[in-house]
């Protein structure tokens, strides 16, 4: 196994007031085909804002930085602070435009880079406005 690996980043998260996009290089714009058939999706993004060594070494955080609760191992949070810096997120797909796919909310600041988008497919329907297309 390599002792680490390069990833380059397919867009930005951008925000305009409420307005929240993922802005994908149009390089990647043939990897959005079929993507309209999709009512969510999982965006992996790089949390940018804390890449630095001491961030990187954090390893117990108090859940949702409120330090009634215990101290946790980052790997049962969803804290930014984490060995490696790559974060996720459910988002529901509001529109898609040209290389710009509109979403619902994104928990990433303007500007995060984009490491990766996966349609979303359950293992169960329990969303009420899930959209799948017929091949799922």
């Amino acid at each position: 196994m390599p002792a680490s690996f390069e990833v380059q980043p397919i867009g930005a998260i951008r925000r305009e007031e409420e307005t929240v996009w993922i802005e994908v290089h149009p390089n990647y714009l043939p990897a959005m085909a079929g993507l309209e058939d999709f009512s969510h999706i999982h965006v992996f993004f790089w949390f940018h804002a804390n890449d630095n060594p001491e961030g990187r070494a954090v390893l117990k955080v108090h859940p949702c930085r409120d330090p009634q609760n215990p101290l946790t191992g980052v790997f049962a949070t969803h804290s930014p602070l984490r060995p490696n810096l790559i974060g996720m997120s459910l988002c529901r797909i509001l529109s898609i435009q040209d290389h710009r796919i509109y979403l619902d909310r994104i928990d990433a600041f303007d500007d995060t880079p984009v490491l990766d988008i996966k349609c979303f497919i359950p293992t169960r329907r329990n969303l009420a406005d899930l959209r799948l297309p017929d091949w799922v």
